[in-house]
């Protein structure tokens, strides 16, 4: 059994169903992949968010259970991370009701992250996320 393009060259298949909808063949479309495809994008995105929040969570919590450690770099990541977030909400504005679940998820990693690179205990560190998201997403937000 020879395996499909879509197995043997993603790239190449990606192109050719591309060139097949703006042609309107959808009949020769691989409908199934493209919607399995589209579905895959929508998850990487929700990753994305998790990803990008875990990152702005853990700089968050260094902030403010390192005082000694705060410098302008840092302010420099924290503001990068929140211009990040915002970026890529409005990119994808539904992801906006995900995002109490989507904090939870990246505290949890936040807090283990931060345990793990301040050699601090993760007890020190709140079991819960501290901040509401309004707070997280403030410019003027610099936890103490």
């Amino acid at each position: 059994m020879t395996a499909s393009l879509y197995d043997r060259d993603f790239y190449a298949w990606a192109n050719e169903q591309a060139a097949l909808l703006r042609a309107g063949k959808l009949d020769a479309a691989d409908i199934a992949h493209i919607a399995e495809e589209i579905e895959s994008m929508g998850r990487s995105e929700k990753r994305e968010l998790v990803s990008r929040l875990t990152i702005l969570l853990l700089q968050l919590l260094k902030w403010q259970f390192q005082p000694s450690r705060r410098g302008a770099s840092w302010e420099a990541s924290i503001a990068n991370s929140r211009d990040d977030l915002v970026d890529h909400l409005e990119d994808n504005p539904s992801l906006k009701s995900r995002l109490p679940d989507a904090i939870e998820a990246a505290y949890r990693r936040a807090r283990r992250d931060a345990a793990a690179e301040t050699g601090l205990s993760a007890s020190t560190f709140p079991v819960a996320c501290p901040w509401p998201c309004e707070r997280i997403m403030d410019v003027e937000f610099w936890p103490e």
